[in-house]
């Protein structure tokens, strides 16, 4: 599985460098998200811009990403304009439930109203 992370200090961005989000890597994946929410990244964006597929056990892995990050911050799917992704994400409703936005830069706006949010409602955890 080929991938990128990269950490700023209000937000980490994965960079999924695959087309095909599937059976194959989903595991994987789940499992590098985990050690993210166990490192404390509050705010993940997960970055599908180079993905051009996704099947049930990658829209699982996507899942499990926006259940962890939940409790901890904000989670942001950037990037899932593929036609197939897109697709499959209205046909499967996660485009009501997720936070989905076009660009990764778009995502960063996103986490920083969040968080301005969260301090000026007083829930900040810091």
């Amino acid at each position: 599985m080929e991938y990128k992370i990269k950490t700023e200090e209000r937000y980490t961005v994965f960079t999924l460098q695959e087309e095909n989000f599937n059976s194959l890597i989903a595991p994987d994946v789940k499992s590098e998200l985990v050690l993210l929410a166990d490192k404390d990244v509050k705010n993940l964006i997960m970055d599908l811009s180079e993905v051009k597929y996704v099947d049930s056990s990658g829209l699982s892995a996507i899942l499990t990403a926006d259940r962890l990050w939940k409790k901890i911050g904000s989670f942001v799917l950037a990037g899932a304009g593929q036609p197939a992704v897109k697709k499959l994400m209205e046909i499967s409703r996660l485009d009501t439930i997720l936070i989905m936005v076009p660009t990764v830069s778009e995502a960063i706006d996103y986490i920083f109203m969040e968080d301005i949010e969260r301090e000026l409602n007083g829930d900040d955890s810091e």
